[in-house]
């Protein structure tokens, strides 16, 4: 199961989905048999989100997957009581694939870095040599590499990623940074040994293997930051609590080599 968990998050929220609705259908024909009683359609989708949520914390997913299962359902009935076009749903569901990509093949979701993160980041860069070289695995639409960058202009900057649309939102914004490159490059085929520090801002699914990784790859004396999400088994070198409501913090190994 944890196997299953961590290399098919998206099919087992899927199950979980398919579970509740099952139940759910199961429970409707009863009261129909039984009572004259008939919930509305949107408490139906209320419990059949809670259900499904229910079923997906049971299996092992993660919460942000949890929180999906809970709304997805009494979104679309909301949705579908609104008068919108078809292709409205059909062009929301491809932006959030295209944005999401990462979700269903390497696990990893689309989490921004926040404001006091990219602070804490701008202090931890302040203690490198003048032209080190930064990546972040995972970059997103770029915002935070674009900030680290313009502070360290003598500093080299790479971004790597693969969901579509955050790849060609990164691109176009880095352009005008002469410092800072976007790559469509899947994480494991980035090499490492070209880098500073490296930062990530994955999820827990990734993070024993990206370990394994850095240790073959970083070299003695480079950094490996993680925000929010520690490698099982290997307690950071340091760790800056962030104080945001998710609680994040900013994970730092040096690397031994």
């Amino acid at each position: 199961m944890l196997r299953v968990v961590r290399h098919y998050p998206a099919l087992l929220a899927l199950c979980a989905q398919l579970g509740a609705t099952v139940l759910i259908g199961l429970g409707l024909y009863l009261v129909a048999q039984l009572s004259p009683w008939r919930p509305t359609w949107l408490a139906v989708g209320l419990l059949q989100g809670l259900l499904a949520a229910t079923l997906a914390r049971y299996v092992g997913l993660s919460r942000w997957w949890c929180g999906l299962n809970l709304l997805f359902v009494p979104a679309l009935l909301l949705a579908s009581g609104a008068p919108l076009p078809s292709w409205v749903f059909l062009g929301g569901f491809v932006l959030l694939l295209l944005l999401n990509w990462n979700s269903f093949g390497e696990r990893v979701p689309l989490y921004l870095t926040g404001a006091g993160a990219r602070q804490h980041l701008l202090g931890v860069l302040s203690e490198q040599p003048e032209h080190f070289r930064f990546i972040d695995l995972g970059c997103g639409p770029a915002g935070t590499l674009l900030t680290l960058a313009r502070q360290f202009p003598q500093a080299q900057f790479v971004g790597v990623e693969t969901a579509p649309l955050s790849f060609v939102i990164a691109w176009l914004r880095a352009l005008p940074q002469s410092n800072c490159q976007i790559r469509y490059e899947n994480l494991w085929r980035s090499d490492l040994s070209a880098f500073d520090v490296v930062y990530c801002f994955l999820s827990p699914a990734p993070m024993p293997e990206l370990w394994v990784k850095a240790c073959a790859q970083m070299p003695s004396g480079s950094l490996l930051i993680s925000n929010t999400f520690e490698v099982p088994g290997q307690p950071a070198d340091q760790q800056i609590e962030l104080h945001d409501w998710r609680k994040s913090r900013l994970l730092l190994w040096r690397m031994r080599g």
